[in-house]
């Protein structure tokens, strides 16, 4: 039983919620400029867990073929048949019911857009058999968990929302460009559709290193849109020294499994400074 839980576990990357949580926290301590009412912050967590659950489970089960025949990834639960794919299509409903059941408790346009938001989840993964632009797809789908925090909030799109939607967007289709160079070869064999494997490794990392600095871009018209205490900068500036940090890297690291960790590392490590120092801009006692 602890051995299905533990692959079960590892199927679905638990550990990645650390990507998209902070950034939802960080929108709802903007939309509220404090703290939101604790049902919002519960049920915003409720969701952004359901929805990544089923996207990873979504994920894995459309993609068990592939994965099988990927040296990189034979090793996963469906594609190596240590896990059923009945334990995922599960996991799929239960993760949408969860979604569904937040939206239902926050407000009526998080349970109008509710259609849209479980559609992503559970579409992205074929996104890679028809363009390369799915990088930008799984940006935008991730995205989706601070703009629908927005809303939770405030109950309508702001222009400031869909500011930190285009921050997260790019963040992560930057990263997610360089995650595909670990698969280029195989991508390009298999016919499956990704920058590097279309444009090449070099334009992969160039593309990687525009898309993070165009973060910093999102979130400076972000921060001067929500008008908060000057400690949010701090967050921009972690931003900067990560931008510094993957040049360094990209610069001097050639085996792309050992800079894709490392970049992972950063990355996770951004995301929670970023909310810290956004919690510490909206909560200071001055505002400016």
């Amino acid at each position: 039983m602890n051995q299905a839980v533990a692959a079960f576990a590892d199927e679905i990357k638990v550990e990645h919620t650390l990507f998209a949580l902070p950034f939802a926290y960080a929108a709802m301590l903007l939309a509220a400029r404090g703290l939101p009412p604790l049902h919002v912050i519960v049920w915003v967590t409720v969701a952004v867990l359901g929805a990544r659950t089923a996207a990873m489970a979504a994920n894995r089960l459309f993609d068990a073929r592939l994965d099988a025949r990927n040296p990189r990834t034979a090793h996963r639960g469906v594609a190596s048949g240590r896990l059923r794919p009945a334990v995922l299509w599960w996991a799929c409903i239960a993760g949408l019911a969860l979604l569904a059941i937040a939206a239902l408790n926050l407000n009526p346009l998080c349970l109008a857009l509710l259609p849209i938001g479980a559609g992503a989840v559970m579409l992205y993964p074929l996104v890679k058999r028809w363009t390369w632009a799915v990088h930008f797809v799984l940006g935008a789908v991730d995205a989706l968990a601070p703009l629908g925090a927005w809303i939770a909030v405030t109950g309508k799109i702001e222009p400031a929302a869909w500011l930190i939607f285009a921050a997260v967007t790019l963040w992560v289709a930057g990263f997610d460009v360089l995650y595909a160079l670990m698969d280029r070869d195989f991508d390009m064999r298999e016919g499956v559709r990704s920058i590097p494997a279309r444009f090449g490794a070099g334009a992969g990392l160039r593309l990687h290193e525009i898309l993070h600095a165009l973060l910093i871009v999102a979130l400076v018209l972000l921060g001067i849109a929500s008008a908060v205490h000057p400690l949010y900068w701090l967050g921009v500036i972690f931003a900067a020294l990560l931008l510094a940090y993957e040049f360094r890297l990209i610069a001097r690291q050639r085996d792309v499994f050992a800079l894709n960790a490392a970049v992972f590392n950063a990355n996770m490590i951004f995301s929670v400074a970023f909310l810290f120092s956004t919690a510490a801009a909206v909560l200071a006692p001055h505002k400016y």
